[in-house]
């Protein structure tokens, strides 16, 4: 069960995480990669035969939502309290 990553392995993991490690980074790398390769083939030992597979840990039924308008778009009360408009729109002052 002992997964082993070689040099080359290390090698084009780090350019495409594009990192610069040292002798010592790489090494602490590889072992903590092996070790996460242990712990995947472990976890795979696991009977899941009876387990329906989850797209989300929480219960999610739709998320989504019809846009529905309740109560108008407020433009009204909205130009009433302006203190300037000019054809059913704000004016604001000009900001460069």
């Amino acid at each position: 069960m002992a997964n082993v990553i070689c040099d080359e392995t290390m090698e084009s993991v780090a350019i495409l995480a594009k990192l610069a490690l040292s002798e010592e980074e790489k090494e602490q790398a590889r072992k903590d990669m092996e070790r996460m390769l242990d712990y995947i083939d472990k976890l795979n030992e696991l009977d899941t035969t009876d387990v329906e597979p989850m797209s989300h840990v929480f219960p999610v039924s739709n998320c989504f939502r019809e846009d529905i308008v309740s109560n108008g778009d407020g433009s009204a009360s909205l130009m009433a309290n302006a203190p300037e408009k000019r054809e059913n729109q704000l004016v604001v002052p000009k900001t460069i």
